[in-house]
């Protein structure tokens, strides 16, 4: 859901700019900024970035500059003043330091320098362009996360391959896991001295034991979670929310085997099966 957008066209002496730029959100979080005289179109300009973005923290700035010269600008003494005012009663109110620089506070703020041949009002030409412009910035946005999209698209195939190739390696510890902790209960038996049991009932009692400790459920259904994964991937757009929910039930079956590993060969697979699904839960965060 990452991105940035940027776009410029001229329309008459302006030069206006808008710029866009989205980070991670569980649902569409948009702020806008844009001069005084376009705030009668705010709101079809939040529909338009809605219309295509869906989910992500989203800043929207329009700007405009006078191309020709600077004379025609003067400070907005009203706004200018009224911004001093509130930033004196908040630094009161908060307990905070007033700015070590006035001028170069205020005179960045909103409308702080105005232009005098300026009109009040704004030609439905100007919004136009000002919608073609959005648009632009929108669609350099859109290929920015395409992009992006590609890119994570690799790196998850990569570490679920890298996962698939450790739980193809938990095969081949299985025979030696059972006996080798069939062995270690019957050494520390014998190390009882005086001890006599009933052998027909150790191995039934064995046979429980080993059945609990049975991972062949665990590797299916990671088995399953890897394959949908992946068939996931594939059904286009708005995948995010599932992948997501699909790594923590990878998690989970992970999790699992190693709790019942009993086996440092295993256990270590295990650590390096969840390091590899970190890294997924990290990125996939980034995902629609």
């Amino acid at each position: 859901m990452t991105g940035f957008g940027k776009a410029v066209a001229v329309f008459e002496n302006k030069k206006i700019t808008a710029e866009i730029k989205s980070l991670n959100s569980k649902q569409l979080d948009l702020a806008v900024r844009l001069p005084q005289t376009y705030r009668s179109s705010e709101l079809d300009f939040r529909n338009e970035v809605a219309k295509t973005l869906e989910r992500g923290k989203v800043d929207l700035l329009i700007y405009c500059e006078d191309i020709e010269s600077a004379n025609d600008h003067s400070i907005n003494m009203p706004i200018v003043k009224k911004y001093k005012e509130q930033i004196e009663a908040m630094s009161k109110e908060l307990n905070l330091p007033e700015p070590a620089d006035w001028y170069a506070t205020l005179l960045r703020l909103p409308d702080s320098i105005k232009n005098d041949n300026a009109s009040a009002d704004v030609s439905d030409e100007e919004i136009a362009t000002v919608s073609g412009v959005l648009a632009n910035a929108i669609k350099a946005l859109v290929e920015f996360r395409t992009q992006e999209g590609v890119r994570l698209e690799a790196f998850f195939r990569e570490k679920i391959a890298a996962i698939q190739q450790l739980l193809n390696q938990v095969a081949q510890y299985e025979q030696q896991r059972v006996a080798k902790i069939k062995a270690r209960i019957e050494e520390a038996l014998a190390k009882l001295e005086n001890v006599e049991y009933d052998r027909n009932r150790f191995e039934q009692e064995m046979i429980f034991y080993i059945e609990k400790l049975d991972i062949n459920e665990e590797k299916l259904r990671l088995q399953n979670h890897l394959d949908y994964f992946l068939k996931t991937l594939e059904d286009g757009h708005g995948q995010g929310k599932k992948l997501g929910f699909i790594s923590q039930e990878m998690g989970r079956e992970i999790n699992t085997l190693g709790s019942k590993a009993n086996q440092a060969d295993l256990q270590k697979i295990v650590v390096m099966m969840k390091d590899q699904l970190e890294q997924i839960k990290e990125q996939v965060l980034n995902v629609m």
